[in-house]
Formats: structure tokens, sequence, C-alpha cells
């Protein structure tokens, strides 16, 4: 029986749209961010505002998650309200469910806490990311009006879409990643001039991010498909910076009428919130060649044809992934088979010859990528030994064996012809 741990929407229903929470430090913020909330709520989000200090607060009730997404735009709280705290969310994201972070400058504690139970460590409170090469032309002079390239993007569109050659817009406070957290990635860093520090402070130590190690938007996907995405500024979301024209100040840079960053947004909470880059495992079969249904047992050096369905959510519904790294491997503690999966029609398969040994196996596909949910199938088998009446007679490598044997009959009747004729003669004479 196929075992599927990649999918969380089968064992959550609705998992990627449905009521999501959303924490704001006011509710002035749903006015100035309304054109990426209603492009949440056209996609079938069922949104509720409140504000993070708000006493009634709530996201289990009767051990049961009330909400399938929690968006926090609220960097500034320095208590959720409540009985939403650090280990509550985190807690949410250890049950399945998808967290948007919006940090700023005026970043509180909460924030920070949960940013390190992610991998991810925020600069210090009044801090903001500064380039003195990569700002736009607007800024006021402290240069922390960044523009950042869409080069610097993470090489994943399932995560970040098809970035065009408008650059982001970004104001707001640094990051980075704890090198010892393989789950985080890099979605967006800043340039290699940039660093985080005070704006109005001279530098006197070295800063907490600098170059490309400074994240402006961070991400997270768990072992167990959760996912989180943190960005260092709450302006990222915002009407102003998605309808801003932008350019770099400096000299022959080229003005755009809008910037990357409504694209960049929409795709990230695509991402996120699970409406991308979300895989599933449909119908697993394995027989022998030539047959169509599986044995009780296998047996050694059998041809089998083993396939697998693999679906991806798109708009919605169900389609056909496509993929030519699919491997599937057959296992005993370690694999005795490895090799790729080839499509045919809206299947992969596979045809090959189990190895000459016994035991239990499993039909094995383990695939995990970047900006995928985690794919797991694994199927049970069992593999015996010949039957006595499978053998051959003669075996052909056996053969100089064979010879040996009748040669050496062959030498003894010799032998005792001869030796027999010679005693008879001596007894004659």
């Amino acid at each position: 029986m196929g075992i599927c741990s990649g999918c969380l929407l089968d064992a959550f229903p609705g998992r990627c749209s449905g009521p999501t929470l959303v924490l704001l430090d006011n509710l002035n913020i749903r006015d100035t961010h309304s054109i990426f909330f209603r492009s949440l709520a056209d996609r079938g989000f069922d949104l509720s505002f409140k504000t993070a200090d708000d006493p009634s607060l709530s996201l289990i009730k009767y051990g049961q998650f009330l909400y399938d997404h929690l968006i926090i735009f609220s960097p500034s709280v320095e208590d959720f309200g409540g009985n939403i705290n650090v280990e509550t969310i985190t807690s949410f994201i250890d049950g399945g469910g998808n967290v948007l972070v919006a940090a700023s400058s005026d970043i509180g504690d909460p924030l920070r806490e949960l940013g390190s139970e992610c991998g991810i460590e925020f600069d210090e409170e009044k801090t903001a990311v500064i380039d003195h090469h990569h700002y736009d032309v607007s800024d006021p002079g402290e240069h922390t009006l960044i523009v950042a390239d869409p080069e610097n993007l993470l090489k994943a569109p399932t995560i970040v879409g098809n970035p065009n050659d408008k650059p982001i817009l970004f104001k707001g406070v640094g990051m980075v990643a704890d090198p010892d957290n393989p789950l985080v990635l890099d979605i967006l860093t800043g340039s290699s001039t940039s660093y985080s520090y005070f704006p109005d402070r001279p530098i006197t130590q070295y800063p907490h991010a600098v170059g490309k190690n400074t994240l402006l938007i961070a991400g997270l996907q768990a072992r167990n498909n959760a996912r989180v995405v943190f960005s260092g500024s709450l302006h990222f979301f915002s009407d102003a910076f998605f309808n801003s024209a932008v350019q770099k100040a400096t000299p022959g840079s080229q003005r755009f009428a809008h910037t990357g960053n409504m694209e960049l947004a929409e795709a990230l909470s695509r991402w996120v919130f699970k409406e991308a880059g979300v895989l599933r495992v449909g119908a697993v079969t394995h027989h022998p060649v030539g047959e169509s249904t599986p044995p009780a047992a296998y047996t050694i050096t059998d041809l089998v044809e083993y396939s697998i369905v693999i679906e991806m959510l798109s708009e919605g519904s169900w389609v056909p992934f496509d993929g030519e790294d699919i491997q599937l491997e057959f296992v005993r503690i370690d694999p005795f088979v490895r090799t790729y999966l080839k499509k045919k029609g809206d299947k992969y398969s596979i045809q090959f010859k189990l190895p000459d040994v016994y035991g239990v196996f499993q039909f094995k596909v383990d695939y995990n990528r970047l900006g995928y949910t985690h794919l797991y199938s694994s199927t049970q088998v069992s593999v015996r030994p010949l039957q006595h009446t499978q053998y051959e007679r003669f075996i052909p490598s056996a053969f100089p064996y064979y010879a040996s044997v009748f040669s050496m009959m062959a030498g003894l009747f010799v032998f005792s012809v001869v030796f027999l004729h010679m005693k008879e003669k001596e007894k004659s004479d």
C-alpha cells in the first residue's frame, strides 16, 4: 500500500484556501495594503482582520485550529492578545499551518523570537537595510529605500513566479539566516553593497548583515511541509509600493512606471499558502511484466513494472505533474536498484529486473525539490528465492564441472578395463 506524506491537503481539506487570521498593528493597514488583501480575497481566502493585541484572539479551540493560515502584519507588537503567543504560533506551524510575516524597523521582541524559532535572525530595533549604491531617487537621504534587482531573487519560479525586469522596492529591517538550518530559503537578498545598521548613527561595530548575506525576504518549508515567509518590510506589501514608480539614483538608470512588488507578493502568497508547488501521489501499481496484478510474493530476478501517478495543484485543481528527475528506489535497508521514472501519459513507470537477493523490499519514491512539497511514497513487497521446481536442471556455467565428472567416469572405466585385462593376462601366463 502506498503512503504519501507529501501533500497535507489530503489530511487537511481546504488547506490551499480558507479561514485566514490577519493580525495588524492597527486597522489602517487594512486600507494601506488593500490591493494585497483584495487579491487574497479574490482567490477565495476568508480573511479575519484583528489587531495583534485583541484580547479575544485565539488560534486553537478544543484542540483544533480555527484557521488554515496566519498573516502577521504587526511588526511593532510587544505582546499578542488572547491566547496567542510565539509558542502557539510555532505549534500552529508544527500542525501544518502556514504563516506570512512582515516586519519593519520598529520590530518587537515577539517577531524576533518567532524568527529565531524558524532559523531567521532579525537585526535590532530601529535598524534598517542601507545601500549607498542601490537606492531610489525619492530616498530622503538615508539610503534606506532600497531598489533590489530581480537577479537577487531565488532561482525558483514556483516560489517567486517568473520575475520580469522590474526592480523591487524595499524599506525595512535586515535578516540573516541560520547557517545550520538547511530548511531556510534566501528568497530575496541585498546587493553586495548593502548592509544593516542604524541609519542615524556612525558605524562603530561590524554590521549585523553585510552584502549578499543580508536577507530582505526569507522563507522556510518545514519537514511537515508547513510554509513560512518572513519579509523585513511591511511597506513591501503596501499599495504605495505596488503603484510607485522606481528608478535607481545612479546616473543613467532606467525609470520604471511600477515596481515588481505586486507580482512578487502574489507569487509569494501563492507559495506560502499552498496554492503553488503542492504535489500528491495518486495510484501506485506494480506487477510482473506481462501480468496485470501483483503476486503474493515476487521471485528473485523477476522482470517487474512499477508505475505511479503524481499530481500537482494548479488553479485549485489537480493536474498531472511534469518532471524529468523523479527516481525510484528498490530498497532493502539500502537501495539495490535506483533508476529514473519515465513519463508515459499521465503516469510515471519503469521496467526493471529484481536483484538476485531475497527479503522484504520497498518500492520507494522520495522526491524533494526546491519550491515543492516533499513527496514520499513507499510500497512494501516480498521477494522469495526460487522454488526447487524452478531451478534449471543443467546450469551452463557448470558445464566444465559436468565435463570433469564424465571424464573421470570415462577414465575410471578405461582404467578398470585395462587393469582387469592385465590381470587376466598374468593368470594365463
